[in-house]
């Protein structure tokens, strides 16, 4: 009997075909109390280095403009949190990790191994859905990976040619809490001017928690005991983004929208099945989605969960 284990590999060379960097997967889920850890390696070929170093560098950036803005020296792009570490002449030696055994395997000699720690309190992976005549990279939040070879780690003096740099993109991914709770309840009485009896509104949800893709049940009870016809009820599912790096910006926009009429004297009772998709809602700009992967599809943003302090 055999048995065969096929990892997927991630991996970027450098212009110069000096370091090829390694990555066993690109997504990495805050767990709330913690974040998976990123292992990775870099492979060498160390003959046009003279006494260069190689770094790699964790960056989670806010990127607020598109590349085209980039003028006169500015840069529409803010460093929330960045690390690095030196591997060549090594010094930085992580714990081996099960994910730096296959990457090392895989890349084979004059490999270097390397771990960074992403802290919770940072932003999972998201972008700003940019309208249909915008060009150039979305805004958002992104964390890069990038293996460079410089004399310094971050000299401002130094400028690092791009060919002597290889980069991958990951994503910090929401972690969806295994329990679920109960879902909401709401009702409220109306009443209408020339009508002595009001309207009754009932609704509730089964659970609190859903996933991308599943339907919403919402079970509605209305009790119209006016003399008016309800010609519209609406049921809406907003999104709202609330951007904190660089203004107080806080928005909200409507991702679902389902219409029904009450007549009067009448009572409407049913359990309308929802579901909210990126899909639907392609046109809307400033929408704010999960982190992209390139010439990956993506949802709308997962709800961020907050740690209990």
């Amino acid at each position: 009997r055999f048995s065969l284990f096929v990892h997927r590999v991630f991996k970027k060379t450098s212009g110069n075909g000096g370091l090829t960097l390694y990555l066993g997967k690109r997504d990495y889920v805050d767990h709330i109390a913690s974040v998976d850890q990123v292992d990775g390696v870099v492979k060498l070929d160390t003959k046009d280095f003279g006494e260069r170093k190689v770094f790699v560098q964790l960056a989670c950036a806010f990127r607020y403009g598109s590349d085209d803005l980039d003028v006169m020296g500015l840069c529409f792009r803010k460093d929330i949190w960045i690390q690095h570490v030196q591997i060549y002449p090594e010094s930085h030696k992580p714990t081996l990790s099960p994910m730096h055994d296959t990457l090392l395997k895989k890349a084979g000699d004059n490999t270097y191994p390397f771990s960074f720690e992403i802290p919770k309190d940072l932003p999972c992976s998201v972008s700003l859905q940019p309208g249909p005549d915008d060009k150039g990279k979305a805004c958002g939040v992104d964390f890069e990976i990038k293996t460079y070879l410089a004399m310094d780690k971050c000299s401002p003096d130094e400028k690092i040619d791009k060919k002597d740099t290889a980069r991958l993109i990951i994503r910090k991914i929401q972690y969806a809490p295994s329990q679920v709770g109960a879902g909401p309840k709401a009702e409220i009485c109306k009443s209408f001017m020339m009508s002595d009896k009001p309207v009754h509104l009932e609704a509730a949800m089964e659970k609190d928690l859903y996933f991308h893709g599943e339907a919403i049940p919402i079970k509605i009870k209305i009790n119209n005991e006016s003399n008016k016809t309800v010609k519209k009820f609406k049921i809406t599912v907003d999104q709202t983004t609330d951007i904190v790096l660089y203004s107080a910006d806080k928005y909200t926009k409507a991702v679902y929208t389902q219409e029904e009429t009450v007549e009067p004297s009448s009572t409407y009772e049913n359990t309308l099945s929802i579901t909210p998709v990126l899909a639907d809602n392609k046109e809307k700009r400033g929408l704010a989605l999960d982190g992209r992967l390139k010439d990956e599809d993506t949802n709308l943003a997962s709800t961020t969960v907050l740690r209990q302090v």
